[in-house]
């Protein structure tokens, strides 16, 4: 299995998880108004959010709902989804993929959290433009 390695993801503190089952597990947190990644949808991946503390406003297939702590969304296959953290306050989060894969997207994309200004050199130009031109990779399929 991979050691974890926390990182900074298009401005979102994001720590894998190793498990023995067909899903990625990772916590996060997103610092208060700090939007979420592009609309965007999976083909493949069956996603899950559960909010452990603060609050995230989700938009998913064009509806928007407020989730608060203790309070989770399923996001299935094909399905554009967004989030964003309207409040002052940091949210966080655990988020499930089924099947395991997309961990490698945060992997890949992310800056080590052990770098200067970690946080914002993940919203650096550069890094939102290899997301832009990688995430099918990903089977990640932004809808801009």
């Amino acid at each position: 299995m991979k050691d974890t390695t926390t990182k900074w993801v298009l401005g979102h503190r994001v720590t894998p998880h190793n498990t023995i089952g067909d899903y990625d597990l990772l916590t996060g947190e997103t610092p208060g108004k700090t939007d979420g990644p592009p609309p965007h949808s999976h083909q493949t991946y069956k996603e899950v959010f559960l909010i452990t503390e603060g609050e995230m406003v989700f938009i998913a297939d064009g509806k928007s709902i407020t989730l608060k702590a203790g309070e989770s969304i399923d996001i299935a296959p094909n399905t554009v989804h967004t989030f964003t953290n309207k409040s002052d306050k940091a949210c966080k989060w655990v988020n499930i993929h089924s099947p395991k894969g997309f961990r490698q997207f945060f992997e890949s994309l992310g800056v080590p959290e052990k770098i200067d200004n970690a946080a914002q050199l993940s919203l650096a130009p550069e890094i939102i433009q290899k997301v832009i031109e990688t995430a099918s990779n990903y089977d990640m399929y932004l809808k801009m």
